[in-house]
Formats: C-alpha cells, structure tokens, sequence
C-alpha cells in the first residue's frame, strides 16, 4: 500500500513539473525574451569583448515622422553657421575619415536602454574643415524628418562623440538613423539624431530641439544613481 502511494505522490509531482515547463516561462530568469531576440538582424553580432550586446533597434519607434528612407545616391551632409566655409559631403567622403569604434550605451526616455557597438567617425573631425568661428558655441542637428536638437561643442571636441554609420557590425538601419545617427554619449537618447543631414554651428547656447521645445531638459545628462 505504501509502495502504491509513493508512486501517486511520484506521478503527481512529474505532472507539475511538466506543467510547468509548458507554461511558456523561461527556465532560467536570466534568458533573453524572445521579442529581443527577434530584434537582431541575422548578421548583428551580440557580442564584444566579454560584453554582452543589445540589439541595435530598439523596442519601438519614437521618431517624429515615422521611419525615413534616405536615397544614399542623392544624399549630402552639410556643415553650415558659424564657420568661415561652408562645407558639402558624400556619404563616400565621410565613411572615408578616420573610423572610431565605441561600445555605448543608448538610455531611452521611455525607460529602456540599449548597449550597442557603434562605430563611425568624429564629428570634430567633420566640423574642423569648415573652422568653426570664435563665437561658436553650439552645434544643431538637423535631420532628414525636420527633427532637430542640439550639444555643446565643447562636449563634442572634448568627449570625442561620433556620429555612427555602424551598429554591431552591421551597416546602420534605417530605423536607427541610416546613413548616420549622433552616438550622443552620457545623453538621453533625444540628442541621439537620426537621419542627420545638416551641422549646424551657432552662438545659441540655449537653442531648443524639437522635444526639448515640448518641455524636456535641454542637458539631457544621463542620471546614474
């Protein structure tokens, strides 16, 4: 009799272990949800150094104007302001400057963040040619979708920001900004313009994008606590 109960108690515990498993929750807590998972283009790499990647394309899509789709053939970027010549180039001629890789981490308003290997070239190294007047002191980005925001450009010169045209060995997607998005370090991720078509350098340290217009801090500095 007891042998019959202990094989009773037996089945009952299998069947709550197989139950389990087909509930659809993860084994282990730390397993990456498949809708991340799914976020990866096949030749993303997830990897760098020991580090852990995210996928390049965020959980949505935050832009203004929905997802551009920019003609790289007919594409320009313009360096124009406060500088004593304007300047014009092909997406050929800035790929073709001197490439910086930077493993990053992009932190969202909405409360997500991504780390993500970007690699592109310095934004001073853009800027310079054109020799930006003594009374420049902002740069604005204007992108594609008529979005806009702003940094300082000594913060550009000084913490060598990038603007990118890869992410995790892959050529930038559209929806992350290609050709090129503002890899805006220890800034929320509303400096991060995408689709960037024109540098503009200017005296107005106090110029406010477009969401900044709508009320969010014009610092933009990440918070860590």
């Amino acid at each position: 009799m007891k042998k019959i109960i202990c094989l009773v108690l037996l089945l009952f515990l299998l069947s709550l272990v197989a139950c389990s498993s087909e509930s659809g929750e993860p084994e282990d807590a730390d397993a990456m949800s498949k809708a991340t998972e799914d976020r990866y283009d096949e030749m993303e790499i997830k990897e760098y150094k020991g580090f852990k990647l995210d996928p390049s394309v965020g959980p949505r899509d935050n832009s203004i104007q929905g997802i551009q789709t920019v003609d790289i053939n007919s594409y320009t970027l313009k360096v124009v302001g406060l500088v004593k010549q304007d300047i014009t180039m092909s997406y050929e001629d800035v790929i073709a400057l001197p490439s910086y890789e930077k493993l990053i981490t992009l932190y969202c308003v909405e409360g997500w963040d991504a780390t993500v290997l970007w690699k592109g070239v310095l934004l001073k190294d853009i800027i310079n040619p054109a020799a930006a007047e003594k009374t420049a002191n902002t740069v604005i980005f204007h992108c594609v979708d008529g979005y806009t925001t702003s940094m300082p450009l000594d913060d550009i010169i000084d913490n060598n920001i990038i603007l990118a045209y890869s992410s995790n060995n892959i050529t930038l997607p559209p929806s992350l900004g290609y050709p090129f998005i503002v890899v805006a370090e220890d800034k929320l991720g509303y400096k991060w313009a995408r689709w960037v078509n024109e540098i503009e350098l200017s005296d107005d340290e106090e110029y406010k994008g477009y969401w900044e217009e709508r009320g969010y801090d014009n610092e933009a500095d990440v918070s860590r606590k």
